[in-house]
């Protein structure tokens, strides 16, 4: 399982930006993908999960109505848009999945307890 994270950068506030998570390695249908982050001195938070099977969604609290998680099974690709951002979004970005995710029941569990596969972080600025 290759997960490939991209699309951070620098914003000021209230900018947007999307990231993509470029999947391998697995079926891309029953499975389970998310956005965690990690601000230096803070723990991991679960961002946004999505479920494959079912298109089932999940967002923090912290991003509801800002971020919204989306997948192209086509491209093998789970995109998170940003928009609104803030200061405080200010992160290194992970992509995590879980392929053999069957049942949406349990996505706010997985979303906040992380996954069994990681990419590498991209890195979320946004300045004041």
């Amino acid at each position: 399982v290759q997960l490939q994270a991209s699309g951070g950068g620098l914003v000021q506030a209230g900018g947007s930006l999307r990231l993509s998570c470029a999947a391998s390695g697995f079926t891309f249908d029953d499975y389970a993908i998310g956005w965690f982050r990690q601000a230096p001195g803070k723990e991991r938070e679960g961002v946004s999960c999505i479920s494959g099977s079912d298109g089932s969604t999940y967002y923090a609290d912290s991003v509801k109505g800002r971020f919204t998680i989306s997948s192209d099974n086509a491209k093998n690709t789970v995109y998170l848009q940003m928009i609104s951002l803030k200061p405080e979004d200010t992160a290194v970005y992970y992509c995590a999945a879980d392929p053999n995710f069957r049942s949406s029941y349990y996505l706010s569990t997985v979303c906040y307890y992380g996954m069994d596969y990681w990419g590498k972080g991209t890195q979320v600025t946004v300045s004041s």
